[in-house]
């Protein structure tokens, strides 16, 4: 899951192998759960505000936070 100051906007489908495995299965436990409509919410209310960074150009604080690119 990505967020913008604890907002939710988009996540990644993990590999099956990477979801079984026991640490991310306690940290997604640990973790709230979104639906689709609570995402829809959100991404809705980050594109009225230009602040949703696959539709605007959205400057980063903390560019050191975000993951490496394979």
């Amino acid at each position: 899951m990505y967020f913008i100051q604890n907002i939710p906007y988009t996540f990644d489908e993990l590999p099956q192998l990477i979801q079984d495995h026991p640490s991310v299965q306690t940290e997604a436990l640990s973790q709230r759960d979104y639906d689709d409509e609570d995402l829809f919410k959100y991404s809705t209310y980050l594109v009225m505000e230009e602040m949703h960074p696959l539709m605007y150009e959205v400057e980063c604080v903390n560019p050191e936070l975000l993951p490496k690119d394979d």
